[in-house]
C-alpha cells in the first residue's frame, strides 16, 4: 500500500469538493464565457467555494480546443487542450438509457463528484452516449452531454439536470418548454439531440436501452442547420 501523495490530500480531491465548467474555444476564444461563467459561479456559491477568477487564462490558437476551468477552496485552476472529436457522424448517434442516477442536490450543478456519470457512460459503451435517470425514473441527463427531446411536435428540455449552456443557446428565439421526462416517454420520442461543448449539437439516430417492453427506437436525426462555432461539431469547415 502506498502513501496518498500531499497533492491530494485536500477535500478537492478526495470528495469532489470541485465546481468545473468546460468551455469551447476558436483559434484560442473561449466561445460562450459570459454564459459559463455565470453557471459556475451559481455551482461555486451552492458548494460554498471562492468565486472563480472573472477572466479566461491566455489561450493557445487551436482550431477548436476545449478550456477546462476548476475551482477549488485554493482557487480557480484551467486546464486547456485541442478538441478534436474525429469525424463528424453524418448519420447521428446512439443514446442508450442507463439506470444510474443522478444526486438530487448536484445534478444542476457541475462539481468535482462526477462518479455517477462515469459510470452511466461506461454501462451505456459502445454508444456514444448515456442518459441518467433521478429517483422517480425521469430522464434528467447525460453523460457528458444534455438531452432536449421532440415529443408530440414540441422541445422539451428534460427537467433536474444541468442548465446546459450549449442547448440554450441553440434553443435561443426557439419556443420549447421544460418539464419532467419520465422514462417512459421515451417510446414518444420523435426526434431527439444531445448538447455540449466538447460536440456541439449532435442528433439522436438511435435510442436503446428502454424499459418494459418498448424495443430500441430508430429516430429521424436531423442535423441543426448553424454555422455558430460554438453549435457545430468541432473540425467543420466555416470558411
Amino acid at each position: 500500500m502506498n502513501p496518498l501523495p500531499d497533492g491530494v490530500n485536500d477535500p478537492a480531491w478526495l470528495h469532489g469538493a470541485t465546481a468545473f465548467t468546460t468551455v469551447r474555444t476558436r483559434r484560442g476564444a473561449p466561445l460562450l464565457w459570459p454564459e459559463h461563467l455565470a453557471r459556475l459561479r451559481d455551482t461555486c456559491a451552492f458548494l460554498g467555494l471562492p468565486a472563480p477568477d472573472p477572466d479566461p487564462p491566455p489561450l493557445d490558437p487551436h482550431p477548436w480546443g476545449l478550456l477546462r476551468v476548476t475551482v477549488t477552496d485554493s482557487g480557480t485552476l484551467a486546464s486547456h487542450r485541442p478538441l478534436t472529436p474525429g469525424p463528424r457522424p453524418d448519420g447521428g448517434v446512439t443514446v442508450r438509457l442507463t439506470g444510474l442516477q443522478v444526486h438530487p442536490q448536484l445534478g444542476p450543478h457541475k462539481t468535482g463528484n462526477y462518479l455517477p456519470y462515469r459510470l452511466a457512460a461506461r454501462q451505456a459503451a459502445p454508444a456514444f452516449e448515456g442518459w441518467l435517470l433521478d429517483a422517480h425514473g425521469q430522464v434528467v441527463d447525460g453523460s457528458r452531454t444534455s438531452p432536449l427531446l421532440e415529443l408530440g411536435g414540441a422541445l422539451v428540455v428534460p427537467a433536474g439536470g444541468l442548465p446546459s449552456v450549449t442547448r440554450a443557446t441553440f434553443l435561443l428565439g426557439t419556443p420549447h418548454v421544460t418539464r419532467p421526462v419520465h422514462a417512459a416517454e421515451l417510446a414518444r420520442v420523435t426526434r431527439a439531440w444531445v448538447c455540449g461543448s466538447g460536440v456541439g449539437v449532435v442528433p439522436v439516430a438511435r435510442l436503446e436501452g428502454l424499459s418494459g417492453t418498448y424495443p430500441a427506437r430508430d429516430l429521424n436525426a436531423a442535423w441543426p442547420d448553424t454555422t455558430d462555432p460554438s453549435l457545430v461539431w468541432p473540425g467543420t469547415d466555416l470558411a
